[in-house]
């Protein structure tokens, strides 16, 4: 195995390069997933029967409040990813500790909002747009829920391994994960929480 030392230690293999595109290529998969979502939902927003639209359900404040950690756990996120460009093994999994915490408060906040909504009489069975919120808004908390275990997998990689080739390439890619997953909160909180408030 050829380890090219002038590229950061993530990159340092060609099978690590090549898994990075690949996982680039499974995120344009999720990519459409999530447009299928999307798309399904602003076809049936309106389709509230005899149940409670989008106003009468959103709170703004847990949204807020999941907005917030996401958006905070994608910045540690990052400086996890730096203090392993640097080396700096304890810094790295302090940061990446962290931002699964935070994770895990968002994941805390939107079981919360799904007893709300259930609570209300908004479940998957009350109306189309019922059910496609909470099919989208599920969706995306699954994919945060795999990402909880797959940090904290990765973690105990790091402590027993240390920064290797393969570490640290596995640790980048699920950084790349970690930051579709706010990408995607941000289209949520923007065009389904925002839009269905007004």
């Amino acid at each position: 195995m050829k380890i090219d030392n002038s590229l950061p230690l993530e990159y340092s293999t060609e099978e690590n390069s090549l898994k990075i595109l690949g996982f680039w290529i499974f995120l344009g998969a999720e990519i459409m997933l999530f447009a299928t979502l999307f798309a399904s939902y602003f076809t049936l927003v309106d389709r509230t029967g005899n149940g409670p639209a989008g106003a009468e359900i959103f709170e703004i404040t847990p949204v807020l409040i999941e907005t917030i950690l996401l958006l905070t756990s994608s910045f540690t996120i990052g400086l996890g990813i730096h203090a392993m460009r640097i080396g700096n093994k304890r810094a790295m999994m302090a940061f990446f500790a962290i931002t699964l915490l935070l994770g895990l408060g968002f994941l805390s906040v939107e079981i919360y909002e799904f007893m709300h909504y259930v609570h209300v009489g908004a479940g998957l069975q009350t109306s189309a747009f019922t059910s496609i919120l909470l099919t989208t808004l599920g969706t995306h908390g699954a994919h945060v829920t795999l990402g909880l275990f797959w940090g904290l997998f990765i973690m105990l990689q790091v402590k027993k391994r240390g920064l290797t080739p393969q570490t640290t390439n596995k640790a980048f890619i699920f950084s790349l994960y970690w930051h579709f997953l706010d990408v995607v909160w941000i289209f949520i909180f923007s065009f389904i929480y925002l839009k269905g408030m007004m």
